[in-house]
């Protein structure tokens, strides 16, 4: 009988024992895997805010930008609607020019003729073609291209041409609009007069 007894106490303590590791592990490996999950859940706010201070980063230096450019351009008086209303040949224009692409923009510039003078004969003076440079800029620098123009490059005042680029296909032109949409957008923010060129107007 003591020994049947003492046979069934050891059963038992084996059977706790066994009872007691179980339960350990079983606890081990649900914090494992508690800890596991936690992880990506712990990094992703992290992400999310690195991506959020960036975007904040971004737009303070795109504002920034364009104050430094205002700046400049507020130099250039506004512009006398007499002047450039009269003008309909992208030829005869003379302030700067911008043509919008779904890609990009070139910003279109004719600097005045440094050897103007009454001594000089008219033959001597540089022809408009010579005086004329096209730059091609990301919508993003438009406020600092601009901004360089010196005011001699605005003789009608603080006015722009934009169009849309003629040589776009028809399969661009919404994506086209939406850039002279953005344009026009960066154009307000920073003081300059908007003269939409007609669509059906004259070419480049």
């Amino acid at each position: 009988m003591l020994r049947s007894s003492a046979l069934d106490c050891m059963k038992l303590k084996n059977r706790f024992t066994a009872f007691v590791v179980g339960a350990a592990l079983i606890l081990v490996a649900g914090y494992v895997g508690c800890r596991r999950s936690e992880t990506p859940s712990a990094a992703a706010p992290d992400a999310a805010a690195q991506a959020r201070e960036q975007a904040k980063e971004e737009a303070q230096a795109a504002a920034k930008k364009i104050d430094a450019a205002r700046a400049e351009l507020e130099q250039i008086p506004p512009p006398a609607k007499s002047r450039y209303m009269a003008i309909h040949t992208a030829e005869s224009w003379n302030n700067p020019f911008l043509i919008v692409s779904s890609e990009n923009v070139t910003l279109r510039v004719i600097s005045p003729d440094q050897t103007s003078s009454p001594a000089l004969p008219s033959a001597m003076l540089k022809p408009a073609k010579a005086r004329r440079q096209e730059l091609e800029l990301r919508l993003a620098d438009l406020p600092d291209a601009l901004g360089a123009l010196p005011p001699q490059d605005w003789p009608y005042g603080r006015v722009i041409a934009v169009e849309e680029d003629p040589a776009e296909t028809r399969a661009n032109r919404l994506q086209v609009r939406r850039n002279v949409e953005a344009a026009m957008g960066i154009l307000n923010n920073l003081g300059v007069v908007i003269y939409e060129w007609p669509a059906s107007g004259p070419g480049r």
